[in-house]
């Protein structure tokens, strides 16, 4: 253990070694009911915007069926954007309204992370919590697993899932993945070690935990049962609440799309399992299953009062190959005809458009859709003021209100949303790329692996290229410098931009993250048996 480092992991368990909106304008005065709304909201790990079958009809897929019927009975949002094309700092700025360069979170906590989202930061369930609401998790958290940043410190009243990604602990039946990982190895001295030489990011010593509130309950955890547990505990939450009398909110984080797959009946050996093109579906149409069971018990139970929101956290991940889901016509074809790829990690389209559903039957009209610039942003600002909760006035927002969107069919968003660099090209969190009406404007490009290994070299852009994406929803030709339409736009970014960078800048608000280590901050249960095993699940 480092020198003068002191953790308490999840209370005491043992440890194994410019958008200048305060809340925006967007959101003008709606008639809310005499009772609070519930609120559910679904965020899908690594999904296609071409994974939701009804934003691509003429493929004829059936892998979400569920969530086909949630768009034919709601809303669906064709232009939302994850707030960045990588987990944590896209989880940080759904439950704070706010870009990383403010919140503090610009790229992943680890297994060993000491610290998480800052302290300083408040979040959605926080307040939410303090108006009444009962607030509750499940799934993949990934902002931070020790003490004070663990989700029950950070305004769930219940919390059930995992601390970080499927791929960050070992398992004795690994799922799908590339390159396939190994199971946990038991054997040797008990020597917590967080990586394993000649597996690549595969970990070895470290069981992935299941925690529930601030006890690891099975380590390592069985992935290929993890679905049936998530939906009884979901369908618990829903059907107490109604008996409470008391309105939530219920998070569910699904790590499905995320690998290691571990779709429906473990395989008895991989040479007999699904053939690789079959995984990525069946890992899809599970994890559609389960909000299927989410909504029917939110519909058996007080369905004129609920809002669901399903989204994603990034596009997929593309250097999975067989194992990654679909981006649809968003391509890259700039990107991936110079190497490289152009899905999670970047800022191309098919790194943070995610595919988007809004279900509140009575109040969001049936079978519509919206191509309002839209972000994963807006659902803290939006959520509270459908819940008439008012956010601190001491700090800025970058989210808007959609309310107007959601429920009376107004198509105006963002008049300027910004991508951050999310682990490929550039310093995390720095914001290179801006979307504006249907233009959108790169200062910086590459530096993103593909299927296959290539990586694009990354090449900073002065001036920008910038993409007419009504026209060319691809991104394969950036308008010409020498065009009226280029100046313009190019103009307009560049002064939004300045202004946005020196707006946070000047916030006394901004926040920062600790993004030190400590193989002593792993979950543990018991660290004096190999990959810190334990079973206390009844």
């Amino acid at each position: 253990m480092a020198e003068g480092f002191s953790v308490v992991l999840l209370s005491g368990m043992l440890m194994c070694g410019l958008l200048l909106h305060t809340v925006s304008q967007h959101g003008a005065s709606v008639k809310k009911p005499s009772e609070k709304p519930n609120f559910i909201v679904i965020l899908a790990d690594d999904i296609g915007w071409g994974d939701l079958d009804a934003n691509q009809p003429e493929e004829k897929a059936n892998s979400t069926p569920h969530l086909n019927l949630m768009a034919e009975q709601g809303l669906r949002l064709t232009d939302f954007h994850s707030p960045a094309s990588t987990c944590s700092p896209s989880r940080a700025a759904i439950l704070t309204g706010r870009y990383g360069l403010r919140n503090g979170v610009t790229h992943n906590f680890a297994v060993g992370s000491v610290a998480g989202l800052p302290l300083s930061e408040v979040t959605l369930p926080q307040l939410l919590q303090k108006a009444g609401y009962y607030t509750a998790m499940i799934g993949k958290w990934h902002l931070g697993h020790n003490g004070p940043y663990s989700p029950i410190n950070r305004g769930f009243d219940y919390y059930l899932g995992i601390p970080y990604s499927n791929d960050m602990g070992c398992t004795d039946i690994p799922g799908y993945n590339l390159p396939q990982c190994p199971p946990c190895d038991s054997s040797g001295p008990q020597v917590i070690r967080l990586k394993r030489s000649g597996h690549g990011d595969c970990y070895s010593k470290v069981g992935l935990p299941l925690i529930e509130n601030s006890s690891i309950v099975e380590q390592p955890l069985d992935l290929w049962t993890l679905t049936d547990r998530y939906k009884s505990a979901a369908t618990r939450i829903i059907q107490n609440a109604r008996e409470r009398g008391q309105p939530y909110l219920l998070y569910i984080a699904l790590a499905h799309m995320h690998v290691p797959l571990s779709p429906p009946l473990p395989p008895v050996s991989f040479a007999t399992a699904l053939r690789p093109d079959e995984v990525y579906a069946a890992s899809l149409r599970e994890m559609d299953d389960l909000v299927g069971a989410v909504k029917s018990a939110s519909d058996d139970t007080d369905k004129d009062n609920t809002l669901i929101w399903f989204t994603g956290d990034n596009g997929p991940w593309e250097q999975k190959c067989q194992y990654a889901g679909s981006v649809g016509p968003f391509m890259g074809k700039w990107q991936t005809s110079r190497g490289g790829g152009s899905a999670k990690r970047t800022t191309w389209e098919g790194g943070h458009r995610v595919p988007t559903v809004a279900y509140w039957p009575g109040r969001i009209p049936a079978n519509t859709t919206s191509s309002a610039l839209l972000s994963g942003m807006d659902i803290f600002p939006t959520l509270l003021s459908l819940a008439g909760v008012t956010p601190p006035s001491d700090r800025r927002y970058d989210g808007i209100d959609t309310t107007n969107i959601l429920l009376h069919g107004e198509q105006s968003g963002h008049e300027f949303l910004f991508h951050p660099n999310s682990g490929a090209a550039g310093k995390f969190g720095d914001l290179q790329t801006v979307r504006t009406g249907k233009h959108k404007a790169f200062y910086i490009t590459g530096a993103a692996e593909a299927c296959g290994g290539a990586t694009g070299r990354q090449q900073l852009h002065d001036p920008p290229l910038i993409f007419d994406l009504q026209r060319n929803e691809a991104e394969e030709t950036p308008l010409e410098v020498e065009t009226p339409e280029y100046r313009a736009v190019v103009e307009r970014i560049a002064r939004r931009r300045e202004e946005l960078l020196w707006d946070i800048a000047s916030d006394e608000s901004v926040s920062t993250a600790d993004y030190s280590t400590d193989e002593a901050a792993a979950p543990s249960c018991d660290p004096t048996r190999p990959v810190c095993r334990c079973h206390t699940l009844g």
